[in-house]
């Protein structure tokens, strides 16, 4: 359409299922979201929200995909081909009752035998629960720029995928912060690590052994080959530019402490895991949102002050899956400062490193004080600490040498 061509656009922010909900409430066809003449009436289970016996036979009530919940109907189970949605809509229920025995089976006058409300109500919140980790597993899939996998798992409560927070690989600096700055050469090394390499052009020794294993003491930094070296991809120093290798679980702790990370696999000690990443905005900033920070308990500022104090990683919002990982006072995980693509000393990239050997299943954890192995005399080390709060947070870590609060 003519004066159309400079137009903007904003995204929808209805999924899928409500707009197809929409257009079969409305009788509308729209080929973009699958609502054609030939599917406008098509039928397929969602999932079951209520369960009856009536006259010898067993039914269950249906929520059909794309359809409003008024179109839910009662279907006798010989007629559905969803053994998993039966399997899952029995695992809900039998939770339901083991937490308490309000939750029985009632009897009707009529002998038809029923759930009571709260049970049903519970197993579609659960269902709803599945299919929103689900959407947000494959959204966390979509935008990662690693090969390993994210997983999401909660089997604890109803609680369903954070609802302000926005899945980033890299800094997000806020305007008026270069987080590219200072690289315009790199090595000319044919076999990395030769003797100019960049870590020894900065001053300081390759972080890595033959193994891709970390070799270092906590506090140094780590200096890796960055775009412009004229080394491949497969370089011994390129380690965290390339992203987490294992394959994580975003999961519902069962002792109050929110969501945490495992792995899924075995990680060896002196590991790369992640990288911990965020807004990056000025200590003023970081100083203001702290206030509103302290009162709801969050953690989430990291404080970039490796050479000054100027800058701070705030995760609150914009983060990775390192935004979930808990606080230990003995953690598995400790943080270094990073340099590739840019050299600033105030803007260093954290790495977290495996401090161990982590087993499968093994929640992932480091130190929100960076304690333990970091001497905190040291101007390097003190340059690892998170911001610090203002109102003292009950920790909740369960270690042996817990020290009572997070700060």
């Amino acid at each position: 359409m003519e004066g159309w061509r400079g137009a903007w656009y904003v995204p929808c922010l209805a999924s899928l299922e409500t707009l197809q909900e929409l257009c079969r409430k409305e009788n509308l066809t729209c080929k973009s979201i699958g609502i054609t003449n030939r599917s406008l009436k098509s039928y397929e289970v969602e999932y079951l929200c209520d369960y009856k016996v009536e006259e010898g036979k067993a039914y269950f009530l249906v929520k059909w995909k794309g359809w409003p919940e008024s179109s839910n109907t009662w279907e006798p189970r010989k007629h559905l081909n969803c053994p998993l949605l039966i399997q899952n809509f029995l695992r809900d229920r039998n939770e339901y009752l083991s937490r308490g025995r309000e939750g029985k089976a009632m009897k009707v006058r009529n002998h038809v035998k029923t759930l009571k409300p709260a049970i049903a109500d519970y197993i579609v919140k659960k269902a709803k629960q599945r299919i929103a980790l689900q959407r947000w597993k494959e959204e966390l899939n979509r935008k990662k720029n690693h090969k390993a996998m994210i997983l999401v798992e909660n089997t604890v409560d109803l609680e369903g995928p954070p609802l302000d927070f926005y899945y980033i690989n890299e800094y997000k600096p806020a305007p008026g912060i270069n987080v590219l700055n200072g690289i315009t050469t790199g090595c000319e090394c044919a076999d990395c690590p030769a003797e100019k390499c960049c870590p020894k052009e900065a001053g300081f020794i390759l972080a890595y052994n033959k193994r891709k294993k970390l070799k270092i003491q906590p506090g140094l930094p780590i200096y890796e080959c960055n775009s412009y070296c004229r080394c491949g991809p497969d370089c011994p120093n390129r380690i965290v530019q390339k992203g987490t290798p294992y394959s994580l679980c975003i999961f519902r702790t069962s002792n109050g402490r929110g969501w945490g990370v495992k792995t899924l696999q075995k990680i060896k000690t002196n590991s790369f895991v992640m990288e911990y990443v965020g807004e990056v905005i000025t200590s003023e900033e970081a100083e203001r949102r702290g206030q509103l920070y302290d009162n709801q308990g969050n953690t989430y500022l990291f404080d970039l002050d490796y050479d000054s104090d100027e800058f701070t990683v705030d995760a609150a919002r914009y983060g990775n899956v390192s935004h979930f990982v808990n606080h230990s006072c003995d953690p598995n995980l400790q943080v270094f400062n990073v340099f590739i693509d840019n050299l600033d000393l105030r803007l260093p990239r954290i790495a977290l490193f495996s401090t161990r050997t982590i087993k499968a299943g093994e929640e992932l954890t480091f130190d929100y004080q960076m304690k333990g192995s970091i001497d905190l005399t040291s101007d390097t080390a003190e340059g690892l600490s998170p911001s610090k709060k203002r109102i003292r947070t009950v920790c909740k870590c369960g270690a042996v040498c817990c020290r009572g609060y997070l700060n």
